[in-house]
């Protein structure tokens, strides 16, 4: 692991971090083109009461339309959780060659979890992956927030 990786986490934890604010699922992610951050994004599921608002998803099309290209081969994505298999298969549909991740998800996580969906040499990309990058904060953003789900529903 590299410290530029740590570095761009915990951007991608700030992103979280605003969805948390938001009441959202704290996952964030980030896009990094050369060195540099060329896009942000966190998850707006709830906001948008649309099941496509994951951070990853929102990420790839906020920077295909930029670049105007939908071949993302040039990209590292850094995402505070496991992709799930739907933002998984985006990233290999946008031909993403890097992966960056913090927690594992062990119940929907699609890439080295549950499944392992972007390094199966049966589909004509494959994604190489970071996972455990600043890890602990990762999973701790995500367990402190469903916990206060859980207390608030035992209160209803």
């Amino acid at each position: 692991m590299a410290i530029s990786d740590e570095i761009f986490m915990r951007e991608a934890l700030h992103q979280a971090m605003k969805a948390e604010a938001k009441g959202e699922v704290p996952i964030g992610a980030i896009a990094v083109l050369d060195d540099a951050i060329v896009g942000r994004a966190h998850n707006i599921r709830e906001e948008t009461h649309n099941p496509l608002g994951h951070a990853e998803l929102l990420l790839l099309d906020k920077l295909s339309r930029e670049q105007k290209k939908w071949r993302l081969d040039d990209v590292t994505i850094y995402v505070t959780c496991e992709p799930c298999l739907m933002c998984a298969g985006a990233m290999l549909q946008a031909r993403i060659p890097r992966l960056v991740f913090g927690c594992l998800d062990p119940k929907a996580g699609a890439c080295g979890s549950l499944y392992n969906v972007v390094a199966d040499v049966r589909l004509n990309h494959q994604i190489s992956v970071e996972s455990g990058v600043l890890a602990d904060d990762c999973g701790r953003l995500l367990t402190d927030f469903f916990r206060a789900c859980r207390k608030k529903r035992e209160k209803i």
